[in-house]
This record gives C-alpha cells, structure tokens and sequence, in this order.
C-alpha cells in the first residue's frame, strides 16, 4: 500500500457516494481547495483531520496513517499536461508567465510569490455569455535576501 492507493480509494468513495469535496472541507474545518488537495495527495493530514476522512470514505486506520505522510508533491503524469483543463493552465503560465513575473518584480522587488505561504479559492461567477471560472491565488511575497 501506498499514498496513491489512498488517494484513489477516496476518489473511489466519493464517487460512488456522491460527495462534494466542499461538503469533505465543512468537516474537516478547511477550504475546499486545501481539502480537494490533501485528498488528492498533495497536503499532509493532521491526525484528526485523517480521522474524519477515514470516517467519511471508509479508511482503515493505515490508510488514515498515510494521509498523515509528508507526500512528494507534483502529481502530473507528464511535463507537458494532456488532460485538457490542466493543459489551459500550462498554457496560461507559457503566456502569461513572464509577464506577471514581470509585473510582480515591478511591485514588490525581486523574490517570489509562497505557494506554501496561500490561499486559493475557486468560485463561478454567472455571466450572460457564459459562466466564469474565477480563480483567486494568494501568496506571500518572499524577497530574495542577500548574503
């Protein structure tokens, strides 16, 4: 057994469920970004908060161990994305990449935007032309220091 064997027996449960990863992150007391994450296998579970995923999917107690596992972050099966949706984001940093470097470096110096120190939060926005997807990523600013 392994993280990945965890994490597609939670994808398993919710599905034949029917669960909402926001209805998972109303019990584990987190967003349902960071929840939809750590069940996914990139966040680390606190006991208690594998404790509730065990009781919502199913978990025996070592599968609930391996929520608690540091786990190697990065899960795309390739470099390049095949999965549509996440190819768009791979597009979007091709594109637009170097310009919010660009503009981050012109408001707050050099150093870079914590993907440990965020927030995220998806939400959809009705629109007449067609429903938005509006995407919030909130990072800390660390500057590069000099030594």
């Amino acid at each position: 057994m392994n993280r990945m064997d965890v994490t597609e027996k939670i994808v398993s449960a919710k599905v034949a469920k029917g669960i909402r990863w926001e209805d998972v992150a109303g019990r584990v007391g987190q967003s349902k970004e960071w929840t939809t994450a750590l069940c996914l296998g990139q966040m680390t579970a606190s006991a208690e908060q594998a404790t509730i995923l065990g009781d919502i999917f199913g978990l025996t107690d070592e599968e609930c161990k391996w929520l608690q596992v540091v786990p190697y972050k990065g899960s795309l099966p390739t470099a390049v994305p095949t999965d549509p949706l996440i190819y768009r984001w791979y597009e979007i940093v091709n594109v637009y990449g170097t310009t919010v470097k660009e503009l981050i470096h012109e408001e707050f110096g050099d150093g870079i935007m914590s993907a440990i120190d965020f927030h995220m939060d998806i939400v959809r926005a009705p629109d007449p032309k067609g429903d938005r997807v509006n995407v919030i990523l909130s990072g800390k600013f660390l500057p590069y220091k000099q030594y």
